[in-house]
């Protein structure tokens, strides 16, 4: 297992995180069509993720309304994983009950969120703290100071970023250089082969900015697994009930294709390809992976090893091309002249 610096903190992960989306799912509404891994499942999973040297493990408060956090935190506890020897990450804004403040990132919603996340997880702290998406109620300056007073209680270490747009990540960051609070340290995004909008904006920003990516959903919902081809899908699969994320399907059937033929070069697994692919992408830290059961799991695993050539990525690139958007193109067209 290769080990990456998230941005400028000195802080490494492995270039696989595990994420546990998976875990749970008993009476949770959608949550149980992605997963319904138990205590005993779990602890198989968190010991053959720790044992392939994966130190960086991903939640979040809404998975299965707190059962992820709940049954990683008891497999952590079960298998006496040092504390010092894992990255543990969480989330806060979804809603998590009826009552009015149970949803957002108002200050009280922070705190209260993140005590109730360590309270399930049995730790004294979160390594990383990711606001989950964006609160149209509650000022950016609100959300910053928040956000870096929850790191000042020593709570929470560093802070990230899932699903703002590149102009709100932007502000943010210079909200906090221009006030002396902690600053976020990366970027938990949607990437995969056939969904690439994250490079028209979000890329050059967290470059400019020193923000690392850990890409989610990396096999688009698994789709990129060759499980889904045009003459049918597997029933077992995840997108079979849940159709999410959004992808073009006609694309990716022609990724899974030009996939196929790389996996046979290599005598590798479709879904090795995919994760390979998003692997070796500029500005990627630590691909986040998913697991319903120990053989998924250690395919995915096994993709670290898999190098893809520049002709393998000029394959896939081609059959993937992301249309270019104004006002891309016309930058590109009128800084030539510098080039």
């Amino acid at each position: 297992m290769k080990y990456n610096y998230i941005g400028k903190t000195g802080l490494m992960v492995s270039e696989l995180c595990f994420g546990t989306m998976t875990f749970g799912g008993q009476n949770a509404g959608m949550w149980e069509n992605i997963g319904k891994l138990q205590q005993k499942e779990v602890n198989e999973m968190l010991k053959a993720v720790i044992d392939a040297g994966i130190n960086f493990i991903d939640t979040a408060n809404v998975y299965s309304f707190g059962q992820s956090e709940q049954l990683l935190g008891q497999g952590l506890k079960d298998l006496s994983i040092p504390r010092d020897e894992v990255v543990i990450a969480s989330k806060v804004l979804a809603r998590m009950n009826d009552k009015p403040n149970s949803t957002g990132l108002s200050r009280y919603h922070i705190f209260n969120s993140v005590e109730a996340s360590l309270k399930r997880l049995q730790l004294e702290y979160l390594d990383i703290l990711y606001v989950h998406g964006v609160d149209p109620a509650t000022s950016l300056e609100e959300i910053v100071r928040s956000l870096n007073d929850i790191v000042e209680s020593g709570k929470v270490r560093y802070i990230a970023i899932c699903n703002w747009p590149a102009w709100m990540v932007a502000k943010a960051q210079t909200i906090a250089e221009l006030k002396g609070y902690h600053k976020f340290i990366g970027l938990q995004y949607y990437y995969s082969a056939v969904s690439r909008d994250i490079e028209h904006e979000l890329v050059p920003m967290a470059k400019e900015h020193d923000l690392s990516i850990f890409p989610w959903s990396p096999l688009a919902g698994g789709f990129l697994t060759g499980k889904f081809t045009r003459s049918g899908a597997d029933a077992d699969s995840r997108r079979a009930n849940f159709d999410f994320p959004p992808i073009d399907k006609e694309k990716a059937y022609d990724l899974v294709d030009i996939m196929g033929e790389i996996a046979q070069s290599y005598d590798v697994s479709i879904a090795q390809i995919a994760l390979a692919w998003v692997r070796q992408q500029p500005g990627v830290s630590s691909t986040i992976i998913g697991a319903k059961t120990l053989d998924q799991l250690s395919d995915n695993i096994a993709s670290t090893d898999l190098v893809l050539t520049a002709d393998d990525l000029t394959k896939i690139d081609e059959i993937s091309p992301l249309p270019k958007q104004y006002p891309g193109w016309m930058v590109e067209r009128q800084s030539a002249y510098r080039i």
